[in-house]
Order: structure tokens, then C-alpha cells, then sequence
């Protein structure tokens, strides 16, 4: 039980670390150019964990297992798709409020769902696609600029592009999230903030004063680096799935901090969006919560044939799911004769 409490300690650590990122990569991107910022936000990352992983006893480094050959094509997508995503996401906080940025991240958790049905064959429940529907109708209310003249959002075009990579990048990460927690988050970093920092010096893009280089390092390791790594922590005793759904209150952190920090205003429309994705991410957290677990019997029964009496041992593997003192009982099941 105390591992539980702790594991969704770190959930909830991670969603904190990472909602810092939006307010104050929006007053960072005053001084530095998006494609320079992303850059330096993941090798922050990379840096930073890699420094701690330093100081990491031996013994502890032998016992993590580490990346192979066979991981490749998931490492080398889980860059490319780092290297794109905060670069989106940087362009379209300079082109939209915080607020909404914060909360369009949460379009994130239906970009994994969708591309995990759709190219790993996961299953999705009747609950789930509810959740997306209301996150996806409200991410289509912050898209746009104008509801009565329909104008899109430039920004939040963007930041939905942003989501749509990293749910590819999830879904890769999730391929290699049994290995080395630091290899994995020091390979993000390095690799992605040196491909960012080349695609910014190929475009033109200068570099900002040393303190606000700093600054954005600093950031990098917290929002970035910490983040991950305490996330891939919780994941390891919580599972991907409670994790996540703890995670999703990452959105309305930033939110938050996006009103006291930016000082932003509210409007009607907001309200209306913020209200619906909220409902939509308490379904899909509700449905990530949803626990599972197979419940056997054992039944004997004899019967004769042609004078000889058989005894069989039937197993009924009866799964159960329940959330709360919710519980449904099936009876589909399958038979064992012994």
C-alpha cells in the first residue's frame, strides 16, 4: 500500500513538474524563438537526468536493463516524433493563450488512444470513446478564434499537431518502457534537443542571451527530464494506465497557473469548453481506473458411461471488473477438463 501512495504521489509529481512547462515557456518565448526554446528545453532533459545518473550506485546501473538493437526503430521514432512535437507546441504557444494550450494537451491522451487501436489493435471501451469525444469536441471550441465566423486558431492548430506526435511517441515509448528509465529520458533529450537545435540554426533562428539559455535548461529539466522520469517511475508499480489517467490533470494545472501567471482572462466560451473536457477527461479517467481480475472456481461432477463412472474437474475462469463498489460478473469463461 505504501508503494501505491507513493506511485501516485510521483503521477501526480509528474503532472505538476509538467505543467509548469506552458506558462513559462510563454513568457520564455518573449526572448527565445520556438524552434531554439524546444531545443533547449529537451536537452535540459537530457542533461539534467544525466548528471543525477552520475551519482546512480553501480549496482543500481547493472540491475536496469538496457536498450538493444531490437529497440531501435522505437528510439529512433520516439526522437523524430521530440524533435516535432515541442517544436509545435513552442510555435503555437507564441500564436495562443496558455490557458487553452494547457488544456488542448489533454487532445494528447485521444491522439495515443486512437493511434493504439488504430496501428497496435489495442481495445477501446464504450466509456473511453465517450471521454474522447467530449475532449475532441472541446479541443474543435479552442481551435477556433471566432465561433459565429468559424476562423481556426493558428495556435491551436498547432498545439493539436504537437498532441498528435506525441501520441505516436507514446505509443513507441510504451514499446521500450521496461528498459533503463535514464538511457530512455538521456537518449529523448540529448538526441531530440540536438536535432531541434540544428533544424533552428538551418532556419535562421539566433541564439538568446546566455541567462535566458539558462533559464530555459533549467525548465527543460524540471518540466521535461523530471517529469518523465518520475512518470516512468509511477508506471513501473501503477501501470500505464492509472498513470495516465493521473497525469491528465497535468492540463488544468498549467490552466491554472497559465490565469495566475499570465494573468488571462475569462470568456464564455472557455467556460463552456473547460467545462466540457473536464467531464470528458473524469470519463477517461474512470474508465483507465477500471480494474480487471479473473476469479477461478472449480466444479466436479460425475457421470457414467456404459457402467464406468468419470469425475471431471471443470475451472471457470470468471472475470470480474469493478470501479468503487461497482461490480459486473460474466459469465463467459473457459473450461479446463482434467
Amino acid at each position: 500500500m505504501n508503494k501505491k501512495i507513493s506511485a501516485i504521489g510521483l503521477a501526480i509529481l509528474a503532472a505538476v513538474f509538467y505543467a509548469i512547462n506552458t506558462p513559462v515557456s510563454k513568457i520564455l518565448l518573449s526572448h527565445i524563438s520556438p524552434t531554439m526554446m524546444a531545443s533547449f528545453l529537451y536537452l535540459g532533459a537530457g542533461i539534467g537526468i544525466g548528471i543525477i545518473y552520475c551519482f546512480i550506485p553501480k549496482r543500481k546501473k547493472k540491475e536496469e536493463q538496457k536498450l538493444n538493437k531490437h529497440d531501435l526503430p522505437y528510439v529512433f521514432g520516439m526522437v523524430l516524433l521530440d524533435i516535432a512535437a515541442p517544436i509545435l507546441l513552442m510555435f503555437g504557444l507564441k500564436n495562443s493563450s496558455g490557458s487553452s494550450a494547457s488544456l488542448l494537451n489533454n487532445f494528447e491522451i485521444v491522439a495515443t488512444s486512437i493511434i493504439a487501436l488504430i496501428i497496435f489493435k489495442e481495445k477501446i471501451s464504450k466509456r473511453l470513446w465517450f471521454g474522447i469525444i467530449l475532449i475532441t469536441y472541446a479541443s474543435m471550441i479552442f481551435s477556433f478564434e471566432d465561433i459565429s465566423s468559424l476562423t481556426f486558431s493558428y495556435g491551436s492548430i498547432l498545439v493539436l499537431l504537437a498532441c498528435i506526435c506525441w501520441g505516436f511517441e507514446n505509443n513507441c515509448t510504451k514499446k521500450i518502457s521496461s528498459k533503463s528509465t535514464y538511457q530512455i529520458v538521456i537518449i529523448k533529450g540529448i538526441c531530440s534537443g540536438i536535432g531541434s537545435l540544428i533544424i533552428a540554426l538551418i532556419i535562421g533562428e539566433r541564439f538568446p542571451r546566455f541567462d535566458f539559455i539558462l533559464y530555459s535548461i533549467l525548465l527543460g529539466f524540471v518540466a521535461y527530464g523530471l517529469s518523465i522520469f518520475v512518470y516512468v517511475r509511477a508506471q513501473k508499480e501503477l501501470g500505464a494506465a492509472k498513470t495516465s489517467a493521473f497525469y491528465a490533470i497535468a492540463p488544468f494545472i498549467g490552466a491554472l497557473l497559465s490565469f495566475l501567471i499570465l494573468k488571462e482572462k475569462l470568456t464564455i466560451v472557455y467556460v463552456i469548453a473547460l467545462i466540457i473536457m473536464l467531464v470528458g477527461t473524469i470519463v477517461i479517467i474512470k474508465d483507465t481506473l477500471y480494474k480487471y481480475h479473473t476469479h477461478l472456481h472449480t466444479h466436479t461432477f460425475i457421470h457414467t458411461h456404459d457402467g464406468i463412472t468419470y469425475t471431471h474437474k471443470i475451472t471457470h475462469s470468471h472475470p470480474h471488473s469493478h470501479l468503487g463498489n461497482e461490480r459486473k460478473h460474466t459469465h463467459e469463461h473457459n473450461h479446463t477438463v482434467c
